[in-house]
C-alpha cells in the first residue's frame, strides 16, 4: 500500500509537470491545449524511422488542421493526405507542396477535383468508376492529364471498432477486388489519366500489426495481377491507421513507428522503382493533444457522484460516438482518488465521458485534463446546444 501511494505521487508530479497549470487557470475553459514538444519529437520520429525504408509519409489533415500544428508538419516537411476540398486548400495554405498533396475520399465534389486540378497535385485516390470518368471528363477540359490510383478494397478485417473499418467488403470505401479487372480495361478510353498506383485504407486506430501483414500479402498478390495486365505501378500507398495508446498517454507519448514501418519493409514486395506512400494522422497528433476542461459541480446520487465539465461532446465526440477511452486526469488535486461519472454539460444522455473513472477526489472548478485529443477532437467539435467553438493554446504560446 504504501509503494502503490509512492508510486502514485510521483505520477501526479509527472502529469502535473507537463502542463503550466498557473497559466491555464487564467484561461477561459474549456480549450485545447498542444504541446508541439511532444509533437516535434514524434515528427522526429516518423521521419527517422521512414528514413530507414525511404518511405514517403503525408500527415492525414483529417486529424487536426489547427494552424500551429500544421505549421509543425509543413517544417518536418511531411506531405498531405486530403479528403475534402477544404482540407486540400488547407493544406496549400499551410505551405505544403502540391507535389506531395493526395486526394482521397468516396465523395469528390466536381469543385473539389477542380481544386486538385488546379494545382497539380500529386494524386488522386480514385474510389469507384463513375469517379474515374468525371475525373478524366474535368481533366480533359484543363487539358490536364490527372495522375490517379485506385483505391482497392482488400477486404481485409482492421480488428478495430466497426464505425472505423473501413477495408471490408461492406464498406462503401474502395473498388472490391472482383471488379478490379474490368476497371483496369476502361483505362484505355480514359485519355486524361494516368494511372500511377494503387491505394488501400483498412481502418483507424489499429494495434494488432497483423493486420498490415495481412494487408501486404494482399498487395503481393495485386502486384502480380497488374504485371499480367503489364501495367507497372509508380508507387503504393498503404493508407494510415496505426493506433495510439489511449490508456497510457504519459508513459507511451509517441507510438511504436519502428514496428508498424519494419512490418512493411519485412513483408511487402516492391517492385523496382517503385515508392511506398503512407497516411498517418492519429498517430502523428493524438497524444499531444489534451482538452482542458473545469469542473461546474459535483453532483452525489445514492450509488454515485458524478463530475460535472465545463465541456462536453460537443469538443470532444468520440467517448459518444465510439464509445472511445481517453484517460482523465484532475490536474489540481492531489487528494486521494474516488470514482465519478465523468459527464459534459450537454442536453444528451450520452454526453458522458466516462463511468466510475478514479479521479483525485475533485470538486468545483478543478481543472480536467482529457488525454490524447490531438486528433478528432478541435476538427469535430460542434456548435449543438449553441455553445462557442473553444480556443486552442500550445506550449510555446504558454511558456
Amino acid at each position: 500500500m504504501e509503494f502503490f501511494l509512492i508510486q502514485k505521487y510521483i505520477f501526479f508530479i509527472m502529469i502535473k509537470g507537463q502542463f503550466p497549470i498557473q497559466k491555464f487557470q487564467e484561461l477561459q475553459t474549456p480549450f485545447y491545449y498542444y504541446d508541439l514538444d511532444l509533437l516535434r519529437s514524434t515528427l522526429n520520429e516518423i521521419k527517422t524511422q521512414a528514413l530507414k525504408g525511404n518511405f514517403h509519409v503525408h500527415y492525414a489533415l483529417k486529424a487536426n488542421v489547427n494552424k500551429s500544428v500544421l505549421h509543425e508538419i509543413k517544417k518536418a516537411d511531411l506531405g498531405a493526405d486530403c479528403v475534402s476540398g477544404g482540407e486540400v486548400q488547407a493544406a496549400i495554405d499551410a505551405g505544403i507542396s502540391p507535389s506531395k498533396i493526395v486526394f482521397a475520399g468516396v465523395g469528390k465534389a466536381d469543385w473539389e477535383i477542380n481544386l486538385g486540378l488546379d494545382h497539380d497535385i500529386f494524386c488522386f485516390n480514385v474510389e469507384s468508376v463513375p469517379e474515374l470518368e468525371v475525373i478524366n471528363e474535368l481533366a480533359e477540359k484543363h487539358q490536364k492529364k490527372a495522375r490517379v490510383a485506385l483505391r482497392i478494397n482488400p477486404n481485409i478485417s482492421a480488428h478495430t471498432h466497426h464505425y472505423i473499418t473501413t477495408g471490408l467488403s461492406e464498406n462503401k470505401f474502395g473498388i472490391n477486388m472482383s471488379d478490379l479487372d474490368s476497371v483496369v480495361d476502361l483505362f484505355p478510353s480514359l485519355t486524361h489519366l494516368k494511372l500511377i498506383g494503387i491505394h488501400f485504407h483498412i481502418g483507424s486506430q489499429i494495434t494488432d500489426l497483423s493486420s498490415f501483414q495481412s494487408l501486404c500479402v494482399r498487395i503481393n498478390e495485386l502486384q502480380q495481377f497488374f504485371l499480367s495486365k503489364k501495367i507497372t505501378l509508380e508507387h503504393i500507398n498503404v493508407g494510415g491507421g496505426l493506433g495510439i495508446n489511449y490508456e497510457h498517454p504519459n508513459h507511451i507519448p509517441i507510438p511504436d513507428f519502428d514496428a508498424y514501418f519494419k512490418t512493411f519493409r519485412d513483408h511487402l514486395d516492391l517492385l523496382p522503382g517503385q515508392t511506398l506512400h503512407f497516411e498517418l494522422g492519429r498517430s502523428v497528433v493524438a497524444q499531444c493533444g489534451s482538452l482542458i476542461s473545469k469542473v461546474l459541480f459535483v453532483k452525489k446520487g445514492s450509488s454515485k457522484q458524478f463530475a460535472i465539465l465545463d465541456a462536453g461532446f460537443t469538443e470532444l465526440i468520440r467517448p459518444a460516438l465510439y464509445q472511445a477511452y481517453h484517460h482523465i486526469e484532475n490536474i489540481t488535486s492531489e487528494l486521494p482518488i474516488e470514482p465519478y461519472d465523468v459527464v459534459g454539460p450537454i442536453c444528451e444522455s450520452s454526453d458522458t465521458f466516462a463511468k466510475g473513472f478514479n479521479l483525485n477526489a475533485t470538486k468545483r472548478n478543478d481543472l480536467i485534463a482529457l488525454r490524447s485529443a490531438g486528433a478528432y477532437g478541435e476538427i469535430m467539435a460542434s456548435q449543438y446546444n449553441l455553445r462557442q467553438l473553444p480556443k486552442a493554446y500550445t506550449s510555446d504560446e504558454l511558456k
